[in-house]
């Protein structure tokens, strides 16, 4: 996979200046004093190119999916402006950027917010970046077009294909009805070199580092010129990113480690005087790794973290420990929307050849595909499930083996809007009067954990194109879908995908069961920690800090103790076999619904 960087129109000494200038940003650690260089070289290189006038690159199509979240939507394409100012990848005709445009994939429920969304992209295309409103006349028009067959054969992956608008789809049916559309674009486009670059709303493009006087956050990365050399240079059709910054999990699968780390902040504070000078601010000696703040990081291959991580206090200027106490307090409510204060993800350089290897998740928020790609969907999306990126990579990396990657060029991702402890939407996840319940998400989690694992399992097997046989089947048989007649040969193997399912999920339980007596455990800790007489912080002078810490503790409770409902229902024998029925089902028909979405696809680009 390894090939140098180059760009088939540019000049040599354009690209070796490149070099230079990366190697100088990047020498002694980040020099943030070396990135004006850096970026203008990259802008050089273009007017080399535009003189040329024969570019032949790649024209990227960023789209992004997003359900009432006006000001994070609006951050996420100011900082794509800024990308394609900083670097400015195939320059400015007629005043707008010639080779990036954005698609805003609307699945609002609030029609303000519909109505903020359609101004935003008017107000970035008036900015020089095409933006496109896939709103909601238009996704009832493109179903529209499409007669009650076709439309029937898609519900599998886009759920209620009635054509009118529904908002809150979800994620993952909303990316897959973007691809319809995006096939559309590349039809009636169809002499440009298209990559369609999936990304979400509460992202933006630079990147967290880690100096030594703090975080900062870069446009470090020249995205574009990157994944452009990427696909030139490989026959890669679909590559994926990661992010830095917030993790890209549930809450679900992180209480265990932030509650570590919450108590090991306290057992240090507990040491300390609150009116000394603050003592947060050393760098953690943990190396950056990967899924640090995943409770079940093993599950994945990688090594659990089993100290505590300290908080590294963002405050500046000279204050004291209780002051630190009271902020880290304050933002302990944003860890329900997603953030993890304490276990941040950075950017680590590397020469980006280096980094490009065979993968097995796909980043949701953060792919690239050709438009060979589009005929590939986030499977089960009606489900709603957590994990559908990664257990789509588990498909991918079947099918498409060496020719689904990943590379070392990760998007920033901030949970919350700025300056708050709070996402403006984030389903699964309400809050009234400080009570936050995530019932809904865990189970989602849940269940997607346990089809994510079904599927590496199934796959590792042959599925889906290579037929198993049980004793209860004799092979070559399929199971006739429900009302349907027989229809070739498949998996069709119903049995087989329950015992698979029952065993993940049997496994999958007792972890979850053990990790959430842990957390019990050290909520206990935490409460008597709290209630220390001794402690400094027991006086009323720290009491608005303490209440945010029992408001976290509560919310932990109330998520996680005995009246939690997800709980109940993860344990239920017979919850359980009406999701094992469901998932079993999406499997049975998944091979028959992939021939179906691909061939819409084809409809769609004009192909069939």
């Amino acid at each position: 996979m390894s090939s140098p960087a180059t760009c088939p129109t540019a000049e040599p000494d354009g690209l070796s200046e490149i070099a230079s200038a990366e190697a100088a940003l990047w020498k002694d650690g980040f020099d943030a004093a070396k990135l004006a260089d850096y970026q203008a070289a990259h802008r050089r290189l273009e007017e080399t190119i535009a003189a040329t006038g024969d570019d032949r690159r790649h024209k990227f199509i960023v789209f992004v999916p997003v359900a009432d979240r006006p000001q994070q939507l609006a951050t996420c394409l100011d900082s794509l402006l800024s990308l394609c100012r900083a670097y400015g990848y195939g320059g400015l005709r007629d005043g707008r950027w010639h080779k990036v445009e954005a698609v805003i994939a609307e699945d609002s429920a609030e029609p303000e917010s519909i109505a903020a969304h359609r101004a935003l992209a008017e107000r970035v295309t008036a900015g020089g970046l095409t933006t496109h409103h896939f709103g909601p006349e238009e996704q009832a028009a493109l179903l529209a077009s499409m007669d009650d067959d076709e439309r029937a054969a898609l519900a599998p992956a886009i759920g209620d294909v009635v054509p009118t608008y529904r908002g809150r789809k979800g994620q993952g049916a909303m990316r897959n009805l973007a691809h319809l559309h995006l096939a559309r674009l590349q039809r009636a486009a169809p002499h440009e070199r298209l990559l369609f670059w999936s990304i979400d709303s509460d992202q933006e493009f630079s990147v967290k580092i880690a100096t030594p006087d703090g975080d900062l956050e870069a446009n470090a990365i020249s995205f574009f010129h990157r994944l452009d050399e990427i696909f030139e240079r490989t026959d890669a059709l679909l590559l994926t990113g990661k992010v830095v910054g917030d993790p890209p999990v549930s809450p679900a699968v992180m209480t265990g480690n932030f509650l570590a780390d919450v108590l090991g902040f306290l057992d240090e504070a507990f040491e300390g005087d609150p009116r000394s000078v603050c003592r947060h601010h050393d760098r953690d000696t943990h190396r950056e790794g990967e899924a640090a703040y995943h409770d079940m990081a093993e599950r994945f291959g990688f090594r659990h973290a089993n100290e505590a991580y300290r908080y590294p206090c963002p405050l500046d200027g000279w204050h004291t420990e209780a002051d630190c106490f009271a902020h880290f307090a304050a933002r302990l409510n944003g860890f329900f929307y997603g953030e993890h204060p304490t276990r941040v993800s950075r950017y680590l350089h590397d020469e980006l050849w280096r980094t490009v290897q065979p993968a097995r998740t796909v980043y949701a928020g953060n792919y690239v595909a050709r438009p060979e790609s589009l005929a590939h969907f986030i499977p089960f999306a009606p489900l709603r499930l957590r994990m559908s990126g990664p257990t789509l990579g588990r498909l991918l990396k079947g099918q498409l083996g060496a020719r689904f990657v990943s590379a070392n060029l990760p998007m920033l991702h901030k949970r919350t809007v700025t300056g708050s402890t709070q996402s403006e939407f984030r389903p699964g996840v309400t809050e009234r009067d400080a009570r936050i319940d995530l019932n809904d998400e865990f189970e989602r989690q849940f269940f997607g954990d346990v089809m994510l694992f079904s599927m590496e399992r199934l796959t590792a097997a042959g599925y889906p194109d290579r037929r198993i046989a049980t004793a209860d089947q004799p092979k070559g048989r399929r199971t006739p879908r429900s009302g349907g007649p027989e229809q070739g040969e498949g998996w069709g193997n119903a049995p087989h995908f329950c015992s698979t399912l029952d065993a993940l999920r049997d496994e999958l339980l007792a972890q979850y069961n053990s990790r959430r007596a842990d957390i019990l455990a050290k909520l206990a800790r935490l409460r008597e920690r709290l209630d220390d007489p001794t402690a400094w912080w027991s006086t009323a002078a720290h009491g608005a800090a303490i209440a945010d810490f029992r408001n976290f503790a509560d919310n932990v409770e109330r998520n996680f103790g005995d009246a939690a409902p997800w709980f109940a229902r993860i344990n239920s024998p017979e919850h359980w076999l009406h999701w094992r029925g469901r998932l079993a089902n999406a499997l049975e028909r998944h091979p028959d619904d992939a021939q179906a979405w691909a061939a819409a696809i084809a409809r769609q680009a004009g192909h069939a």
